[in-house]
C-alpha cells in the first residue's frame, strides 16, 4: 500500500510525524505538507504563481517526504501527481494528525478536512486525524483509530465520502470509548480586536451549548469521547431546487 498523508499545521508538527510512524505498519508512507502553517484555509489551491516544492530527508516513518509553498489541498492535489511521477500510485490519502478539533460546521474551514477532501474528489480513500486541542500532547488515540480504520477507509473509493476521525487530548484509557457521529453548530463567542487603525486580529473562543442531540460531534468530544464522522461534499438542496423550478423565472 502507497499511503500519502498531508496536513495543515505544517511539515514541522508533530501530530503529522506521529501518523507517518503509525501508518507505516500498513505500507509505503509518502508525506507532503505545507512548509509553514496553513490552519484554516480550507480548499485553497494556489493558482498565482508557482510553487516549490524541497524533500526533507530523514522524516520518521516516511519513503520520501517533501514541504510545499501551497495549500494543505495543493500538497495533496501535487503530491498525488509527484508520486505518479515517480511511478507510484497512491492507495489512500491522510491528513493529519491536526492539532485542534475538527467538529462540526468548523469543518467547512478546515484544511486538514480539505486535504482529505482534496483526495476523495480524486476518487481515493481520504480519512482526516485530528486531536482536540491546539496544543496537543496526547496522539496515542489518534494514531490507533487512523491505523484501525485503515481496511475500513480502503473499502470507501469513489463512493464520496471521507473519515473524520476526532480524539480528545486525553490518555488513551482515559478516553471513554468511540461513537460514530454526527456533526454539529460550532458556535463562538468572536470579535475583531483591533491592533492599531484598521490592523484587525481575529479572536474567539468556542461556547459550550447544551441543545446538542447526544449523537453530535461536539457533544461527544466535550464527554470524552472519540469520534468517527462520514463526510459528503454534496451543496445540493434537492428539495429548495424542486421548489426554485415552479418559480417561473425566465429570460
Amino acid at each position: 500500500m502507497n499511503i500519502l498523508i498531508a496536513n495543515d499545521d505544517g511539515i514541522q508538527a508533530e501530530g503529522i510525524r506521529a501518523l507517518a510512524q503509525a501508518l507505516a505498519e500498513k505500507g509505503n508512507v509518502y508525506v507532503v505538507a505545507p512548509d509553514t502553517q496553513r490552519s484554516a484555509s480550507s480548499h485553497a489551491l494556489s493558482i498565482h504563481g508557482e510553487m516549490r516544492a524541497e524533500e526533507v530527508p530523514d522524516f520518521p516513518g516516511a519513503k520520501h517526504a517533501w514541504k510545499l509553498s501551497g495549500t494543505p489541498a495543493d500538497c495533496v492535489k501535487l503530491g498525488l501527481e509527484i508520486l505518479r511521477r515517480k511511478g507510484i500510485e497512491t492507495d489512500i490519502v491522510y491528513a493529519g494528525i491536526n492539532h485542534g478539533a475538527n467538529l462540526g460546521t468548523d469543518t467547512m474551514y478546515s484544511g486538514t478536512v480539505s486535504a482529505a477532501a482534496e483526495g476523495m474528489l480524486a476518487g481515493y480513500p481520504a480519512v482526516a486525524v485530528s486531536v482536540c486541542s491546539h496544543f496537543p500532547e496526547h496522539f496515542e488515540a489518534a494514531c490507533s483509530l487512523a491505523v484501525k480504520v485503515f481496511d475500513r477507509a480502503l473499502e470507501t473509493a469513489g463512493k464520496g465520502y471521507l473519515i473524520s476521525i476526532n480524539t480528545p487530548n486525553l490518555p488513551q484509557q482515559e478516553i471513554k470509548g468511540v461513537r460514530m457521529a454526527r456533526l454539529g453548530q460550532m458556535t463562538y463567542d468572536e470579535w475583531f480586536e483591533e491592533k492599531e487603525e484598521m490592523c484587525f486580529r481575529y479572536v474567539g473562543e468556542p461556547v459550550k451549548r447544551t441543545d446538542h442531540d447526544e449523537d453530535i460531534d461536539v457533544r461527544l468530544i466535550e464527554e470524552g469521547w472519540a469520534t468517527i464522522s462520514t463526510i459528503k461534499y454534496d451543496l445540493n438542496d434537492y428539495d429548495a431546487l424542486k421548489q426554485a423550478e415552479n418559480w417561473g423565472i425566465t429570460l
